[in-house]
């Protein structure tokens, strides 16, 4: 194997990793309409993270218990104080942040290593970053494939669903919990402020091209790949910060499929949640 390519296979196997399993819990967050749980975790993870370093413990197992904490607080919040979910993300959100900038304000010396948890390095992958990414699609796509009719359901309504007998909350939780995995096992790839986007702008780009949900999770997916390939290339090939780039290729790539979107067309865009999924998934 070229030297090039063995230093290339660990990044294009994060690519793949990462664009796969955020393409997938992206299409949960777009389609529960909580897009800021994904800056609400991502700003989780990277608080976790920078208070990890600080305190002389893994950034990786703070960042998570971080998020954790974070998905068991968006569903409570919300229910017991009677607010939407994405008012109880801004709360988490302006609260994590608030740690990891103090955080990082606390910290002696050099802070290189917090530094770079805000653009994630995907050209230094590790292997035990390659297991814990696989790790994290591997729980999110057995937890697809085993609840699959009853997650559908809880995207159409949650009401509808806990009436027909659906434990719809612990779902909700359950997707919530794998959104926080999966933003934690891409945290030193995409980076801590960066990688909501790419929870969001894939599935948002597949919602753009189709109404059936299988095809929109295989339309994520592929256009997360495809956004972490092409910036992890030209990130090689310019130096730019690998984690940037992927996010604007992201958001390249929901603009063309916007400017080609039948959705303009037939004025469905912002339809129901019925028009969203279809009816034969």
């Amino acid at each position: 194997m070229p030297p090039e390519l063995a230093v290339l296979l660990k990044p294009i196997v994060a690519a793949v990793l990462g664009g796969l399993v955020c393409g997938v819990v992206g299409v949960w967050v777009v389609m529960m309409n909580i897009p800021f749980v994904g800056v609400a975790m991502s700003h989780a993870a990277f608080a976790g993270a920078v208070t990890g370093l600080l305190l002389g413990v893994s950034p990786l197992a703070a960042a998570a218990l971080f998020c954790l904490a974070a998905s068991l607080l968006i569903g409570p919040m919300a229910e017991r104080a009677d607010i939407e979910p994405n008012v109880s993300l801004g709360i988490i959100f302006s609260t994590v942040l608030g740690f990891a900038f103090l955080a990082i304000g606390l910290m002696r010396g050099s802070r290189a290593g917090a530094l770079s948890l805000i653009w994630g390095s995907i050209l230094l992958v590790s292997a035990r970053d390659l297991a814990l990414m696989a790790g994290a699609a591997v729980a999110v796509f057995l937890f697809l494939a085993l609840f699959y009719k009853e997650i559908q359901a809880v995207l159409y309504s949650r009401e509808i669903a806990r009436s027909v007998g659906i434990p719809e909350r612990a779902l909700f939780f359950a997707m919530l919990v794998l959104c926080g995995l999966s933003i934690t096992a891409n945290l030193n790839t995409i980076g801590g402020l960066l990688i909501f986007s790419l929870i969001v702008n894939p599935p948002s780009a597949a919602y753009q091209l189709t109404y059936r949900l299988k095809t929109m999770y295989l339309l994520s997916a592929f256009f997360g790949v495809l956004s972490c390939l092409v910036g992890l290339a030209v990130s090689w090939l310019t130096d730019a910060p690998a984690g940037a780039v992927i996010i604007v290729t992201s958001s390249v790539v929901f603009g063309i499929t916007l400017l080609f979107s039948p959705k303009r067309y037939t004025g469905k865009g912002l339809g129901t949640r019925k028009q969203r999924l279809g009816t034969g998934d």
